[in-house]
């Protein structure tokens, strides 16, 4: 297995974390709400962040060259995420998932 940094394995935790979160929220608390919580814009936008956290994670995890590329896209959907989430209000476990995957995924970005 390739070395990974203190600060990959904390992105990695991150990212998963925020991977979680987003998807878990979406399929349950954003769906059981209703409303503007499942406004196509805010419900893709979730969708797309758990999966730029999975990727970003897992590019990582495969040692690939190419990760601080999208991990710089990953922090750019999270902050985006975490800005529209924190805005319809209620989703503050995954305005922080977000915020703090981005800032994970900016320090892997460089």
């Amino acid at each position: 297995m390739h070395h990974q940094s203190s600060e990959m394995k904390v992105c990695i935790e991150d990212c998963l974390s925020c991977y979680q979160t987003c998807l878990g929220m979406a399929a349950g608390h954003c769906l059981e709400t209703g409303g503007d919580h499942v406004e196509p814009h805010h419900y893709r936008l979730m969708l797309a962040c758990a999966e730029a956290c999975r990727t970003s994670a897992n590019f990582i995890l495969l040692g690939s060259k190419h990760h601080p590329q999208y991990c710089r896209a990953c922090a750019d959907i999270c902050d985006e995420c975490a800005q529209v989430c924190e805005r319809l209000g209620d989703m503050a476990e995954c305005v922080t998932a977000c915020r703090r995957c981005a800032e994970s995924c900016r320090t892997m970005a460089g």
